[in-house]
C-alpha cells in the first residue's frame, strides 16, 4: 500500500475547543482570621510535632527558648502541605442563583452601554500554622483551619458559558502575640492570618470551529553523544619533577 506523507498538506478540519467570552484579573483578600484567648487557643488546638501533645500554648511551652516565629501553610482538609498555585489546591467555584446569572447593564468609559452577567464566585481552602522556635526548628502546628471568601464579577457570561479559574499568586502570614498572665508568666493572647491570592477569572464555552489548518509532524529528535572526559590541568613545572 503507498502511503503518501501527510508533510505540507493542509485540509478543512473541524476542531472542538474552549472559547473565552471574557477574562479578568483580581486581588482577592481573605477577611482576617484572628484566634483570640483561650477560644482561639482551643480552635488553633496545637500539638507538637516531637511528643504528640496537644491543646498545647506556645507562648508558655517556648518561654525563655528565644524568639518564636510563626507561619501560615496552606494544607488540604487533613493538613498535608499542598501548592496554592496547583489546581484544585484552593476551591473555586461558581455560586449557583436561584434564578440563574442576572443580567446588568454596564456603561464602558466611552459611554457605551453593554449587558453583562453577575457571576458569583467562591474560594475557599484550608491551613495550618506552625510555630518555629528560634534555631527555626518547626515545633508545633496547629489542627487545619478553614477558610473562605465569596466575590461578584460583572462578566460576559451568557448561558452555556462555565467558570474557568485560576490562582496564579498566593500569600498566607500569620502573626503571633503573647501577653502575661497575673503571674507575669508568658501566655497566648493571639495570632492573626492573613491571606492574599491572585486570580485569573476566565467565561468560557466550548465551540466547534472549521479551520484550515497542515498536521503537525514530530521533530527530529537530536544525537545525544557523551562529551569527552576532561582532567584537571596539571602543573609540570613542580609536579612530577
Amino acid at each position: 500500500m503507498d502511503i503518501k506523507p501527510i508533510e505540507g498538506r493542509q485540509e478543512t478540519l473541524c476542531i472542538k475547543v474552549p472559547k473565552v467570552y471574557d477574562w479578568v484579573t483580581r486581588q482577592v483578600d481573605v477577611p482576617l482570621q484572628a484566634f483570640n484567648g483561650d477560644p482561639g487557643l482551643k480552635q488553633l488546638n496545637f500539638h507538637s510535632n516531637s511528643n504528640g501533645s496537644s491543646c498545647l500554648d506556645p507562648c508558655a511551652e517556648l518561654a525563655g527558648m528565644g524568639a518564636l516565629n510563626v507561619r501560615c501553610i496552606i494544607t488540604d482538609s487533613a493538613g498535608n502541605p499542598v501548592d496554592p498555585l496547583v489546581h484544585g489546591s484552593i476551591l473555586c467555584t461558581e455560586i449557583p442563583q436561584p434564578n440563574g446569572r442576572q443580567e446588568v447593564e454596564i456603561t464602558l468609559p466611552d459611554g457605551e452601554v453593554v449587558t453583562l452577567q453577575k457571576v458569583k464566585v467562591l474560594k475557599k481552602g484550608h491551613f495550618v500554622v506552625q510555630v518555629t522556635n528560634a534555631a527555626g526548628t518547626v515545633v508545633f502546628t496547629s489542627d487545619p483551619q478553614h477558610f473562605a471568601v465569596a466575590e461578584k464579577f460583572f462578566l460576559c457570561a451568557p448561558e452555556g458559558t462555565f467558570l474557568q479559574c485560576e490562582i496564579t499568586d498566593f500569600e498566607c502570614d500569620a502573626h503571633l502575640i503573647c501577653g502575661e498572665d497575673e503571674q507575669g508568666d508568658p501566655v497566648f493572647q493571639q495570632i492573626d492570618v492573613s491571606i492574599n491570592m491572585c486570580q485569573n477569572v476566565q467565561m468560557e464555552a466550548l465551540v466547534k470551529l472549521e479551520i484550515t489548518a497542515g498536521f503537525c509532524q514530530p521533530r527530529q529528535e537530536l544525537p545525544f553523544e557523551c562529551p569527552p572526559l576532561q582532567f584537571p590541568p596539571q602543573c609540570p613545572e613542580i609536579f612530577p619533577s
